[in-house]
């Protein structure tokens, strides 16, 4: 019954912004750490940004500054606000939500940026 599903990706230019949503349920939400992933074509699967124990952290260099990650309990929702994308920022995005050992995945959201 656990579902994560991202949405708000699509094509943007360069320097502009997007904000992606994850909707968790079937899960006591405000339990569990959480996280965006994104994977590049060709690359491995990156860490981008976390919220562990109630504190953010941009977990890529190349995204310090310019995402921001941030959850909305009531609403059962994880963002990730992103602005002044690049074009190496263009990758599948996945949101995670983990608790003791058990992780969950969403399906993914496609994030291309045009230069």
């Amino acid at each position: 019954q656990v579902q994560l599903v991202e949405s708000g990706g699509g094509l943007v230019q360069a320097g502009g912004s997007l904000r992606l949503s994850c909707t968790a349920s079937g899960l006591t939400f405000s339990s569990y750490d959480v996280g965006w992933y994104r994977q590049a074509p060709g690359k491995q699967r990156e860490l981008v940004a976390t919220i562990t124990n109630g504190v953010s952290t941009n977990s890529a260099d190349s995204v310090e500054g310019r995402f921001t990650i941030s959850r909305d309990n009531v609403k059962n929702t994880l963002y990730l606000q992103m602005s002044s994308l690049k074009p190496e920022d263009t990758a599948v995005y996945y949101c995670a939500a983990t608790l003791r050992g058990t992780t969950y995945w969403g399906q993914g959201t496609q994030v291309t940026v045009s230069s």
